[in-house]
């Protein structure tokens, strides 16, 4: 099993920026891709951004030029550094992670979830 651990989630005012941070641990072979959805009130989780094991990134269109997904395999750790925050970006912060099981075959293991709230 793979255990993920968020942390950096928390109450910021509009325009200022959190770093989120996402530990693996436990069965931590194997892992691919790994990334950020969120979950606002009311709303479909949705993918913030995703960074694979070489570190190629993609992003929601919505956070472009503002988010940043890094990644220290040294550490088993992604991060998340978000910048110029809008209300609306207030959500649950979900952490994942996909770890290749087989030639066709790949499981997506889950954080808890970190709330970042985003007022004034």
């Amino acid at each position: 099993q793979v255990q993920l651990a968020e942390s950096g989630g928390g109450l910021v005012q509009p325009g200022g920026s959190l770093r989120l941070s996402c530990a693996a641990s436990g069965s931590i072979f194997n892992i691919e891709d790994m990334g950020w959805y969120r979950q606002a009130p009311g709303k479909q989780r949705e993918l913030v951004a995703t960074i694979t094991s070489d570190g190629s990134t993609r992003y929601a269109d919505s956070v472009k030029g503002r988010f940043t997904i890094s990644r220290d395999n040294t550490k088993n750790t992604v991060y998340l550094q978000m910048n110029s925050l809008k209300p609306d970006y207030t959500a649950v912060y979900y952490c994942y992670a996909d770890r290749t099981l087989s030639r066709s075959s790949v499981y997506r293991h889950w954080g808890q979830g970190t709330q970042v709230t985003v007022s004034s």
